[in-house]
């Protein structure tokens, strides 16, 4: 069976998220998005653990059983957690059972002034003493959103190595995937050959549960059922479980894609911002290491190819965004105006999921929703041609994307009438895989 997972989110007793993110709202929400196993972030939070342990548990997974919530979804949760080491780097913890998570608290709560208090605690520990932890814990542990300037692996370190010592070797036990972020995908994170044989998992990282936040990045397993002991044989490829999809944002479209600064948003190549020693010439403000600048720094596989080689194992990356930003950018509305609402929920009524949607949905099907339907009093449409060939457009990977720096996202230029020269569109899709870097 195929699963859709988004492994790292967060739940509203860590800082700056929503009250909105509790159990039932996330299973609700979740279910809509397609999403069939959600990690429930957070779990080494007293109050949150409280809450997760009033579901129903199977096979190291949880969900709302026996319920009047069971009628109105069929998500299940996976104990994850993110913690920030001394270095300020993140980590992702995927935990078999209530009693690891228990024991990892009680492992943590002398290193930590926060863990009581925040979601996400911060840990007088380095990495590979968090690895060994996670490890004694039968946990699966690797790096949050690695290539991010702020709080992440290769914003500190140059190597695994350096982080998390001899649990970096693939097969030492130790960490199990890598979780590549808003602004990278796996052309970016396989010119890395320490990277290479490990699994990459992309995840929202969502604060909040509406539909342009939860999910907005996922994966997709190959499993034979959904539990933890499925989900971690097909996180290290085992037995024929294994991931089949990632689904992420075009990487150019993340907030620190390019070097830029971080007051006045002015883009620098890297040799500019050597030169000026990350200093702005605009401002003066600090000009933040983009997310392809590190990684072109870090390559060591295939530097001098045209195009980013992957191994066997790696899936396809598919470029997504929300639906409701794309309904947004085909109707030139905001992706919270009521007409946009109005077109995502049509089109969850007629199609059951938004992944359904974007992803599995045949362009037929998608044609079909086109059709016109008139009572006396109205006149409904449940999906505007503009929108079929925006979804259309994504899928082929004909987008136009202005890189994002500095903390600014990226903005996407849609062209769904196919008038680009071919030039142009193969001069986008080897930007978005890294073949012109």
């Amino acid at each position: 069976m195929l699963i859709n997972a988004d492994l790292h989110i967060h739940s509203k007793y860590s800082a700056a998220t929503s009250p909105r993110m509790d159990l039932p709202t996330l299973a609700r929400e979740a279910a809509r998005k397609g999403i069939q196993l959600l990690g429930t972030g957070d779990c080494l939070h007293p109050k949150w653990l409280s809450g997760i342990k009033e579901l129903e548990e199977q096979d190291g997974v949880f969900s709302f059983k026996g319920t009047a919530e069971a009628t109105k979804t069929r998500t299940k949760f996976v104990l994850t957690v993110e913690v920030e080491d001394e270095r300020r780097v993140h980590h992702l913890l995927l935990l078999p059972c209530v009693a690891k998570a228990e024991e990892l608290y009680e492992a943590f709560r002398k290193h930590s002034a926060d863990i009581d208090s925040d979601g996400r605690p911060s840990l007088r520990m380095s990495g590979q003493e968090i690895a060994e932890r996670a490890r004694d814990a039968e946990a699966l542990v690797g790096p949050c959103h690695a290539f991010t300037p702020w709080t992440a692996l290769y914003a500190y370190h140059n190597s695994l190595r350096e982080c998390y010592g001899d649990l970096a070797a693939v097969g030492a036990g130790g960490i199990s995937f890598v979780e590549l972020g808003l602004s990278a995908d796996s052309s970016y994170a396989d010119r890395i050959s320490e990277l290479r044989g490990l699994t990459f998992l992309t995840n929202s990282d969502a604060h909040s549960p509406y539909p342009i936040r939860l999910a907005r990045e996922f994966n997709r397993f190959q499993v034979e059922a959904v539990s933890f002991e499925e989900l971690k044989a097909a996180i290290l490829r085992r037995g024929g479980r294994k991931p089949v999809l990632n689904v992420g944002f075009p990487p150019a479209e993340g907030k620190y894609n390019e070097s830029a600064c971080s007051r006045c948003y002015k883009h620098f190549s890297l040799t500019e911002a050597r030169a000026r020693r990350w200093r702005c010439s605009e401002c003066g403000g600090r000009i933040k290491k983009g997310v392809r600048d590190r990684v072109s720094e870090l390559a060591d596989y295939n530097a001098g190819g045209t195009h980013t080689t992957h191994p066997e194992h790696r899936p396809p990356y598919l470029h997504l965004i929300p639906l409701a930003e794309i309904i947004g950018l085909a109707l030139q509305k905001s992706a919270s105006s009521k007409v946009v609402t109005k077109m995502w929920e049509s089109l969850l009524a007629a199609f059951g999921t938004e992944v359904i949607v974007l992803v599995d949905a045949s362009v037929e099907d998608l044609e079909a929703a086109l059709t016109t339907t008139t009572t006396t009093t109205t006149t409904t449409t449940t999906l505007d041609a503009r929108v079929l060939e925006a979804v259309k457009a994504f899928r082929a990977g004909e987008i136009r994307v202005i890189p994002g720096g500095g903390g600014k996202y990226g903005v996407i230029e849609l062209n769904p009438e196919g008038s680009e020269k071919e030039e142009e569109k193969e001069e986008r899709r080897g930007q978005l895989s890294l073949q012109d870097f």
